[in-house]
């Protein structure tokens, strides 16, 4: 839900963290489902006088916290029409797909409808062009199989999934793997991508038709990849 409005002076915006501008409220479903989150998420900037000093000698984060003359949260927000905020996760879990700026945390919401699904993390892995592909880890309830064309049907069912939100790799896993705070170990999940001890899934063909990538498809996946000089 709303987290609240700006308290009076709070020059508070959500705005797109490249150009600065703002973005778009949100537009709403039923049951109060998001419909535009690709447009609506942005970063959460005081664009007001701020009690911010900056980091002990680290100028770098002060750059990045204060630009444009700006305070930079580093937290992704949406804003209805009326001025409500609602978060949507941390820039860190912010993806980019197709030069449009994605929210983790908005697709992981999505996921977690799935009824055969016990836990669901979405995170970014490099697209052998620019930017990022959408993967999904997903911890299954017990004995319950992967049906993929099950996924796939939930997929197209869901009207606030956009177009570009929908996941490329789908890695089936028993449980998440967890943090010393019992928190997803996204960072973990980050950095196996889909060279992973587990079972992946992908939309090889950009159908919606997700098929196992076995070691072929992954020899052809990564020579994609050592074409274009990226790195994983």
């Amino acid at each position: 839900g709303a987290v609240g409005r700006a308290a009076p002076g709070d020059d508070l915006a959500v705005v797109d963290p490249e150009s600065g501008e703002e973005r778009p409220p949100a537009r709403f479903g039923p049951g109060g489902r998001l419909l535009n989150g690709d447009e609506a998420i942005g970063e959460l900037v005081n664009r007001g006088p701020t009690p911010f000093e900056g980091y002990w000698r680290n100028p770098a984060a002060d750059a990045e916290r204060a630009r444009r003359g700006w305070y930079w949260t580093g937290d992704l927000f949406y804003r209805d029409a009326d001025g409500f905020l609602y978060f949507a996760g941390r820039t860190d879990d912010r993806l980019r797909v197709d030069s449009e700026n994605l929210a983790a945390a908005t697709i992981e919401n999505i996921l977690a409808r799935w009824e055969e699904a016990a836990a669901a993390a979405v995170y970014a892995v490099p697209d052998p062009v620019t930017g990022d592909q959408v993967m999904a880890a997903l911890a299954l309830r017990a004995g319950e199989p992967f049906d993929p064309a099950a996924f796939a049907a939930f997929l197209s069912a869901q009207p606030d999934l956009g177009t570009k939100m929908a996941p490329r790799f789908v890695r089936i896993l028993d449980r998440m793997p967890v943090t010393a705070t019992n928190k997803i170990h996204r960072v973990a999940l980050r950095r196996e991508g889909f060279r992973c001890p587990d079972p992946v899934w992908w939309d090889r063909d950009g159908d919606g038709a997700y098929v196992r990538l076995d070691a072929e498809g992954l020899t052809a996946l990564l020579e994609q990849y050592e074409e274009r000089g990226r790195t994983l």
